[in-house]
């Protein structure tokens, strides 16, 4: 991809409720950053009220493994069996055209594979639970999920965690206004 532009990686990756995608969103209403949200594809069936194009790029197994056999990934991933997810090459661009930065809610090992690839250009953050326990209970909240798939992410949670010390930076979610104005700070030193 081209490196010509200004353009900056801004990833936000956490264990499934820890609170990340609050924190994007957020994010992306400061008109002071100047962020992008950057789409990820996806093989698995939309949920209710998501929409293709905005929520994600939905595409079945075969489109996914042809993307991915064409190189046009940034980076994916199988996260669960013939369920993938990753940023097209052509996402990034589209962001960077207009100007813009992108900012990512993505899981934890995408988030270290763009670190990777754009080491300066990218800041990556970690966004913890409390506790596995306090985890635990916003996935309950939720009522999205059965016992098995809350008992699943737990199981990954645990291990994502471990990943934390790999990102530019950690925020603890204990307080989410805290949490918040800590994300902006961070993302407003970084674009300047």
């Amino acid at each position: 991809m081209s490196d010509s532009n200004q353009g900056k990686l801004i990833v936000f990756s956490a264990p499934s409720g820890s609170g990340k995608t609050t924190i994007v969103r957020h994010l992306l209403k400061q008109e002071d950053l100047n962020l992008e949200f950057s789409i990820s594809a996806t093989s698995r069936a939309p949920r209710e009220n998501e929409v293709d194009g905005k929520d994600y790029y939905f595409m079945d197994l075969k489109e996914f493994k042809n993307h991915i056999k064409n190189d046009d990934f940034l980076e994916w991933e199988e996260v669960y069996k013939d369920n993938f997810y990753g940023t097209l090459n052509a996402e990034v661009e589209r962001i960077w055209a207009m100007g813009k930065h992108v900012v990512f809610d993505i899981d934890v090992v995408g988030g270290l594979d763009i670190k990777r690839i754009y080491p300066d250009r990218t800041l990556a953050v970690f966004v913890e639970p409390p506790s596995i326990e306090e985890l635990k209970i916003r996935l309950k909240k939720r009522k999205t999920e059965s016992e098995d798939r809350i008992a699943m992410r737990v199981a990954k949670a645990s291990i994502e965690m471990a990943t934390a010390p790999q990102f530019d930076h950690i925020i603890v979610n204990e307080n989410l206004d805290k949490a918040l104005e800590e994300a902006h700070q961070l993302v407003k030193q970084f674009i300047n």
